[in-house]
């Protein structure tokens, strides 16, 4: 069975060479943009050599999807403070800081802008979404559980509501993204979810 380059989780050496490139190539992400990625640079800033950034990986885009593949298995697992708007909170300020970072927040513009033109960077960044999502969903899970939300309430919708605003600011339009946006953002979400706005679809 064929592999695509950069879809083998390998061990020993090959790990932290591949751990060395891919933070080079968050590096130059974040401060060039996905435009001027360049495999040979990218050896250079990792103290690799070429050949073995080209053979494992190929492609910018195939680079670019094994460190959102890695990002999102890096990820803060989510919290369980025993209340919906808490882990709401939890996870609002866990995106605000993110996408606040110095290196961080590039980053992520940087990747979300090559999503738009390039499918396999799309397919990677909504991979590495569904990721988080999924690992926040037991969340509302749990306070479906707890009768704080309705029964039929869609976990998936709920998390996606927190980040969508914060994200707006951060691509759209350009207000300060602190904390209180992220409460605001965990606030409105968790009145919404208790009001059974993000009811299940029955379609």
């Amino acid at each position: 069975m064929s592999v695509e380059p950069g879809s083998v989780r390998p061990g020993g050496r090959t790990a932290r060479v591949r751990a060395a490139v891919l933070d080079a190539a968050g590096d130059a992400l974040a401060e060039h943009g996905f435009a001027q990625l360049d495999l040979a640079d990218i050896a250079r800033r990792a103290d690799v050599g070429k050949t073995t950034v080209y053979r494992r990986w190929g492609t910018v885009t195939n680079l670019v999807a094994d460190l959102l593949l890695d990002m999102a298995e890096q990820s803060v697992s989510r919290a369980d403070t025993g209340t919906l708007l808490g882990d709401l909170t939890a996870n609002a300020h866990l995106v605000q800081r993110t996408l606040t970072d110095p290196r961080q927040g590039p980053l992520f513009k940087a990747i979300i802008a090559a999503a738009i033109s390039d499918p396999r960077t799309a397919q990677a960044l909504r991979h590495f979404y569904e990721t988080r999502i999924n690992e926040w969903a037991p969340c509302v899970t749990l306070a479906i559980e707890r009768g704080e939300v309705p029964e039929d309430t869609d976990p998936h919708e709920v998390i996606r509501a927190v980040s969508a605003p914060l994200y707006y600011r951060l691509l759209v339009t350009g207000e300060d993204l602190d904390e209180a946006a992220a409460d605001r953002a965990a606030q409105a979400a968790a009145t919404a979810a208790r009001a059974g706005t993000y009811h299940r679809s029955h379609s």
